[in-house]
């Protein structure tokens, strides 16, 4: 990769968040109108986004962000006030600003009738009279040159706004001997034209104002300035001495009317200040995969160590166990990511699905800060965007019918995430008319999805809108109609080793809950052996262990359930899903398994005990082995294949209906 290739993607990157900020303010700012410091966070988001724009070279950017900043400048004036037409022109032209990024070639007509949508969209009252021009006294802070400050920068956005006779101030500049180049000793002073407004002055040193010295007055008002003494900005000029002790002299000219924010040079140095850097995720998919090898490389090693029992080697071990462990739980918190990163820009798409429908809605959202794997957070966005839309278009009726039912004409749909245990709950619940299982039934009856005969509870019923093909909309439309949004969400949270649950009130609404693992690498399983096979069940699925009663122990029996402190809990014997020819052992033991709110027991040889699992995707030769979910490699080097519970849980249940069918039969 080429410098000027990484130096883009680097600005890329940090548009992408200013984008997401710039997006988020605007909604906020249709919520709040008025709101001052919204409006201060969106100005500071387009200056940003312009000033890095033309940093890297985005010229077409730069200019066209600059007169959306003007724009919007009226605003912040208060030449007229927000409203929803404004913030519609400036929701496109954020999209805008990623064309821009992007593909900026033949952009020109977009932008330019952008613009003028928005200057309409703006345009009010004439703005008051502007004070009789302006006088500016300077002085950055002394380390700025060292945080990568250039006051060239600011004296050319100055020049742009017309400023003359701009000056240096040179009276705080020390001796010579006593001179750190890397100080920024010099003063500025300038005019400015009476037409600028007092808040674009000021922008100009937005990120600069906590540690300098920063005088704006009106050029009527102001104090005379010593002109005559101060050389010309370009014009060199001879130091002026300072006292022995090198302590810059304050000019009384630059000092301001108010107490001065100047920071002591000292601060910067021991004020503890969070630093971050960008990583590049495949740096971090490396580093998950090494500390897999690393937990696997231990797992062998405590082996070893327990087969000699040499307590040297046990003492090292531990050690090592302790290190790997940290490891572990550092790496994984750095690939953990709040999911309020992706539920931001889910208000935006509510928004317009709102207005697209004709029906008002009150999104919310709760939990922003639960954090996920990141792999899981990129592969959630897709799903919820389903879902939503689902719940919009399907769920929530419209205005005159919420009257007729006795609602509120806006209908209210919620994203919350939660954890629980070693999962995280995501739930998108809407206040509409519910599911309707009768219509459910129907469609899939003619869809040939279920015989007319069939028995389904009311949970099996509402899971038959997730499969293929499936739709109650009675015509196609840009939102749905064609069964396939949340087909795609069954198998995307399938992938992510996910379940669903569905419950539903009639009139009252519908509430989707997806469970979701915290993390696909690395998880604490339970190691059990079949056959003389070793396989690993996730942990976080296990609820208890049981002993096998010995009148369940020849297979030959018909009944498949357990009787477990007065509840029918439904097993499999794994020996029979696997075909197994061996000898049966005395002692099986069953593992009690729960998925989608469902328990099923599972017939095992035997229990050996917990470990960490590194999760290993199978092939695509065995991506038919639908009871699989992946692979790990155990301490004495052999592979154990991971049970997927969901689907194990699945063929329980089937089995159970089975039974239940050939014992109607029977009774008939």
């Amino acid at each position: 990769m080429s410098m000027d290739e990484e130096i883009g993607g680097l600005f890329r990157q940090e548009a992408a968040e200013l984008m997401a900020s710039l997006e988020r303010g605007l909604l906020d700012l249709e919520r709040a109108p008025k709101d001052r410091a919204i409006i201060d966070a969106v100005f500071r988001d387009l200056h940003t986004i312009k000033g890095s724009g033309a940093m890297f070279g985005f010229a077409a950017l730069a200019r066209f962000v600059h007169e959306f900043e003007s724009v919007f400048d009226n605003l912040r004036q208060g030449t007229h006030g927000v409203d929803q037409a404004v913030i519609a022109v400036a929701l496109r032209s954020c999209d805008h600003i990623g064309r821009l990024i992007e593909a900026p070639e033949g952009a020109e007509a977009a932008s330019a009738e952008l613009l003028d949508a928005l200057r309409h969209a703006a345009s009010g009252e004439t703005a008051a009279a502007p004070p009789p021009g302006w006088s500016l006294v300077f002085r950055l802070g002394r380390q700025v040159l060292r945080l990568g400050g250039n006051p060239r920068l600011l004296l050319a956005e100055l020049a742009e706004l017309g400023a003359t006779e701009i000056r240096a101030r040179l009276a705080a500049i020390p001796a010579l001997d006593a001179l750190d180049p890397q100080d920024c000793c010099t003063g500025w002073q300038a005019s400015l034209p009476a037409t600028v407004p007092q808040t674009t002055i000021e922008d100009i040193f937005l990120f600069y104002r906590d540690d300098m010295q920063f005088d704006l007055q009106d050029a009527a008002s102001a104090p005379d300035l010593p002109a005559a003494a101060q050389p010309p900005a370009e014009a060199p000029a001879p130091p002026v001495p300072a006292p022995s002790d090198a302590v810059p002299v304050p000019d009384p000219a630059v000092a301001p009317p108010a107490p001065v924010r100047e920071a002591p040079a000292a601060a910067p140095a021991n004020t503890p200040v969070a630093e971050t850097m960008r990583v590049e995720t495949g740096r971090l998919d490396e580093l998950m995969d090494r500390v897999g090898e690393l937990v696997i490389a231990e797992a062998r090693l405590s082996a070893l160590a327990q087969r000699f029992g040499d307590p040297s080697l046990l003492a090292v071990t531990e050690d090592i166990q302790r290190l790997s462990s940290g490891m572990r739980n550092a790496t994984m918190s750095i690939r953990m990511v709040p999911i309020g990163s992706i539920m931001g820009r889910f208000r935006r798409l509510m928004r317009d699905l709102s207005q697209t429908l004709g029906k008002p809605i009150a999104f919310t959202t709760g939990g922003e800060d639960t954090e996920l794997d990141k792999t899981v957070i990129e592969l959630l966005a897709n799903p919820l965007v389903h879902i939503l839309r689902n719940s919009a278009d399907h769920g929530l009726e419209s205005a005159e019918a919420r009257r007729a039912a006795g609602k509120p004409e806006t209908g209210s749909i919620e994203l919350a995430a939660a954890y629980s245990g070693a999962e995280v709950l995501i739930t998108v619940r809407d206040d509409g008319r519910g599911l309707d299982a009768e219509a459910i039934r129907s469609q899939a009856i003619a869809r040939n999805m279920i015989t007319a005969d069939a028995q389904l509870s009311q949970s099996e019923t509402f899971r038959l809108i997730f499969e293929p093909g499936f739709s109650t909309a009675k015509k196609v439309t840009e939102l749905s109609g064609r069964g396939v949004g949340l087909d795609v969400v069954k198998r995307t949270i399938e992938t992510l080793r996910g379940q669903i649950d569905l419950a539903s009130e009639p009139g009252k609404g519908a509430t989707v809950t997806l469970r979701l693992p915290l993390t696909l690498a690395i998880v604490d399983g339970l190691q059990i052996e079949v056959g003389g096979e070793n396989y690993t069940f996730p942990l976080a699925a296990v609820e208890e262990c049981v002993e096998l009663p010995p009148e369940f122990e020849t297979e030959g029996r018909s009944s498949s359930f357990l009787n477990i402190r007065g509840g029918l809990v439904p097993f499999l014997r794994l020996r029979t899903l696997f075909a197994i020819r061996e000898p049966v052992p005395p002692f099986q033991k069953v593992v009690i398994v729960s998925a989608g709110g469902q328990r099923i027991g599972l017939v095992v040889d035997r229990i050996v005990g917990n470990n960490q699992t590194v999760i290993k995707q199978l092939s695509r030769l065995h991506a038919h082995l639908k009871c699989f979910s992946g692979a790990t490699i155990l301490g004495d080097g052999s592979v154990a294949l991971i049970l997927d519970v969901p689907q194990l849980v699945s063929l329980g249940r089937a089995q159970e209906d089975r039974l239940r069918d050939q014992h109607g039969e029977r009774a008939a």
